[in-house]
């Protein structure tokens, strides 16, 4: 997939398995070092860890800041217990805990920002400070054309072209291999496994997320065609504490197609809300 050319390539990742309770181990990527005892959870929506990582390149640039695989995406093993959105909640709760981290941002784009509310919602140790959703899946919209689409009928070039507004980010599915078409089939499943029968959304989410009492910043790139402007704006007025940045001239990957007016947008809703008068 394509990135852009301002996204940072200096920054060096590491890579490790952290076990967790009950027998769990995730794959992480880690940028930069856990000096101050605080950090950012970077999760990944159903397109993979890929499309999350010169993001969290660029935030490790002011923040310690980690990066799970989904157990099953990319090869990683998932138990067959390991099925549902609220199982990777509980799951990255955990590696708050194992890491020992707190006053923590979630950040999480499409899937990723639904197991971030999860997250927020069962946050019962207070490590999680804030959250920003990168046009995030999860609730049901009330309105039909305000609904997400579901992938699952539609062919991946259709896909793409509702997923990036810009031609030139969107994946020439043409020139893929045979070793990425399944690894690509293979996250799809995945993803369908932890979405369950609704597969992009939890009836029941949006009557829950009152209880979230951390700031949320809702991001949200204009052109989106898979969850619509209108989604973006329910999800951040479900929050009692919740905020909308709109992206002009990007849609369901912000951070991959406007990496800077996420990064603006995400450091303008710390320096206000999160952390008023802070000058990074």
């Amino acid at each position: 997939m394509t990135t852009p050319a301002s996204t940072p390539a200096s920054t060096p990742a590491s890579t490790r398995t952290v076990a967790l309770p009950g027998g769990l181990s995730v794959t992480v990527q880690e940028f930069g070092e856990n000096t101050e005892g605080t950090g950012v959870l970077v999760l990944h929506g159903g397109a993979g860890p890929r499309t999350v990582a010169g993001f969290s390149a660029a935030l490790s640039e002011h923040v310690y800041v980690v990066a799970p695989t989904h157990p099953g995406f990319d090869g990683t093993p998932r138990p067959d217990r390991f099925d549902s959105v609220a199982d990777l909640a509980i799951a990255y709760l955990d590696l708050l805990d194992t890491l020992d981290i707190k006053d923590v941002m979630v950040i999480g784009n499409s899937v990723g920002g639904w197991i971030a509310a999860e997250m927020a919602l069962r946050d019962n140790k207070g490590r999680i400070g804030a959250l920003t959703l990168l046009n995030a899946v999860g609730i049901h919209a009330h309105m039909v054309e305000n609904r997400v689409v579901d992938p699952r009928t539609m062919a991946p070039a259709d896909i793409s072209q509702l997923s990036f507004a810009k031609a030139e980010f969107r994946p020439d599915f043409t020139s893929f291999t045979d070793a990425q078409r399944a690894a690509t089939a293979a996250n799809q499943q995945t993803l369908a496994i932890y979405g369950g029968d609704h597969f992009t959304y939890d009836p029941k989410l949006r009557a829950r997320l009152h209880r979230v009492t951390v700031p949320v910043l809702v991001v949200w790139g204009e052109e989106d065609g898979i969850a619509p402007l209108k989604y973006g704006r329910g999800y951040a007025d479900a929050f009692p504490d919740g905020h909308f940045a709109p992206i002009p001239d990007a849609a369901h990957f912000p951070q991959i197609e406007a990496l800077g007016a996420t990064l603006e947008a995400i450091g303008n809703f710390v320096n206000t809300v999160v952390k008023p008068g802070s000058t990074d």
